[in-house]
């Protein structure tokens, strides 16, 4: 009887024990196919990362600001002065950052060179600015720069050299219009590439105050001729999507663009330029379109210490540039926000958008607003005036 009890046991052990094998067998046979299975087959949401990504770069769009004369006068960079030969810029910039920040593209022109404090600092007529309003300007996110304009050569070639020098130092910025050397301006003709786009900068200046490089360095400021801006196309057309022009021309003070302004425009339309962006003036002028190219004849200063609304009045465009399936560039949500410069005395200096200017800050501000969003869409009511 005992024996047959032990038997029964036995035999009860070693059913345990054949399950337990085929369990683990089991076990390991269905670990192994996961293992080859997850080898094969891309998990779920690792496809849904690349077909993203895919999607985002075929959506072959760039986002841009772009603000106009960054005109740094004597009473702008006394109030900007700390006291110990260091200036701080970045609090004048305060009310119009957050309208500036996080576009793929972002322009300015830098009317006074930055010779930089070795030169000696110095304004109207032959300015000088120091590092300090690059490195803000760069803060607020700019990335293309225009550097020809008619103060290009206020300090003569070492005003150049510094200029270029420091701009140097910003790999992130893409500028225009000053080089070192023949050679240089030819390798500062880059191509860059963002979202799928790939586009080329340049900058032009007709006017020069008289001031003028030496012979044989032409290449410290670029001098607009039909001739020389062809050329410079002609090395990058067939590399690039996108062809953006600052252009400085025109005559100051005045709302209406000059027959030379519009004899350029359609030159660089014909030339295949997409997008002309206009200065010098340091008031605004009107948006048009010329054929496929879009020009902002002036978009008035971003900062100066000149004391009418005209001159204190510039605009914050922003706008959508797109590559089309046939690789045709088009513009869309093209918006400007009207922008002012206050001060008071020769103090006190800061940017705000019209959003935020009150009668206290500019008299009478909404016959402004009025009469510059009339000047904005006096050819074309592509852009809209918030």
């Amino acid at each position: 009887m005992k024996k047959r009890k032990l038997k029964k046991k036995v035999k009860i052990v070693l059913c345990l024990f054949l399950f337990f094998i085929i369990l683990v067998a089991g076990l390991l046979i269905f670990n192994k196919y996961e293992s080859n299975n997850k080898k094969t087959k891309p998990k779920k949401e690792n496809v849904t990362t690349k077909k993203e990504e895919i999607i985002k770069e075929e959506t072959n769009e760039l986002s841009m600001v772009m603000v106009g004369d960054c005109l740094i006068h004597r009473f702008v960079y006394t109030d900007a002065s700390n006291g110990d030969g260091t200036y701080s810029f970045d609090k004048m910039f305060t009310e119009v950052e957050p309208l500036i920040k996080g576009y793929d593209l972002a322009f300015y022109n830098q009317e006074s060179n930055i010779g930089g404090k070795s030169l000696g600092l110095s304004a109207y007529p032959r300015f000088n600015s120091p590092e300090e309003i690059g490195d803000s300007m760069v803060n607020l996110g700019f990335n293309l720069v225009s550097l020809a304009n008619n103060h290009t050569m206020d300090k003569g070639e070492q005003g150049v050299i510094n200029s270029v020098n420091y701009w140097k130092t910003k790999p992130r910025v893409y500028y225009a219009g000053q080089a070192l050397s023949l050679e240089d301006r030819e390798n500062n003709i880059k191509v860059l590439e963002k979202n799928g786009i790939k586009y080329a900068f340049f900058a032009y200046t007709t006017v020069t105050n008289g001031l003028l490089p030496p012979a044989g360095k032409e290449y410290l400021t670029n001098i607009y001729s039909k001739e020389k801006v062809q050329n410079d196309i002609n090395k990058i057309k067939d590399k690039v999507d996108l062809i953006i022009v600052s252009m400085h021309w025109g005559e100051e003070y005045t709302t209406n663009p000059s027959s030379n302004q519009k004899q350029v425009a359609r030159e660089l339309s014909q030339m295949g330029v997409n997008l002309v962006i206009g200065n010098h003036a340091h008031s605004l002028q009107p948006v048009e379109m010329i054929d496929d190219t879009l020009v902002f004849y002036a978009l008035g200063n971003f900062i100066a210490a000149q004391d009418t609304p005209d001159k204190q009045t510039g605009a914050i465009v922003t706008l959508n540039i797109k590559k089309e399936n046939d690789g045709k560039i088009t513009f869309s949500d093209v918006k400007a926000d009207l922008i002012y410069t206050y001060f008071k005395g020769s103090k006190n200096f800061k940017v705000y958008p019209y959003s935020k200017l009150d009668n206290s800050l500019l008299n009478n501000k909404d016959s402004y607003y009025n009469k510059y969003k009339s000047v904005l869409t006096r050819y074309s009511d592509i852009v809209e005036v918030n």
